[in-house]
């Protein structure tokens, strides 16, 4: 652990001690500490907008319900992704109860029109990428790449040993390169066309 995640780690216990405490204000601090990771994450398991905002609400209203549950020697933000993955996860089963949906595009913002155009088609790639990917590889890639987290963590969140975890993002990892491989040779075959 690094010597700042051990200060955000000292620091979101305090903020659970107060919030148990009566001071309600703390866990804003944390709700606003941790919302885009959650929703994130929420995102890349969902792949709709709408749908990853409803699971972020449930996860922080979750976590704010069991608060008492936490441990003060584990890390605030493990919990928070583990509750939330498992809400998608609880989500997903009901969408394949229902009904399929796709993530819409998203445009990413560079600082030339054609440097824009570019990253656009390269995130573009990447986002069709990882989400052709099942839904356990999809996830060790989010925690792992997208939230900087390190294998324990993922381990927990996921509620996997940490060899499953280690073999699940060896196995994304080839399946993103071969993909994007692929692409951009059928893309070079296009343009020899």
């Amino acid at each position: 652990m690094n010597p700042s995640s051990a200060i955000l780690s000292d620091a979101d216990a305090n903020l659970v001690a107060a919030t148990l405490g009566g001071a309600s204000e703390a866990f804003g601090t944390l709700v606003e500490r941790y919302d885009r990771a959650v929703y994130n994450l929420c995102l890349r398991t969902l792949r709709d907008p709408e749908e990853a905002k409803d699971a972020t609400q449930e996860a922080f209203f979750k976590a704010f319900r069991a608060l008492r549950t936490f441990r003060p020697e584990a890390k605030f933000s493990t919990w928070i992704f583990s509750i939330a993955y498992h809400a998608c996860c609880d989500r997903l089963q009901r969408r394949k109860r229902f009904t399929g949906g796709e993530m819409p595009d998203r445009a990413d913002v560079g600082p030339g029109p054609d440097v824009q155009a570019e990253r656009r088609d390269e995130a573009r790639e990447l986002r069709a990428a990882i989400d052709a990917l099942p839904e356990k590889y999809r996830a060790v890639i989010t925690l792992y790449h997208l939230q900087g987290r390190q294998y324990d963590e993922i381990a927990e969140v996921l509620r996997l040993p940490m060899g499953t975890v280690k073999t699940h993002l060896f196995r994304a990892k080839e399946l993103l390169r071969r993909r994007l491989a692929g692409l951009r040779d059928d893309s070079a075959a296009e343009g020899a066309d």
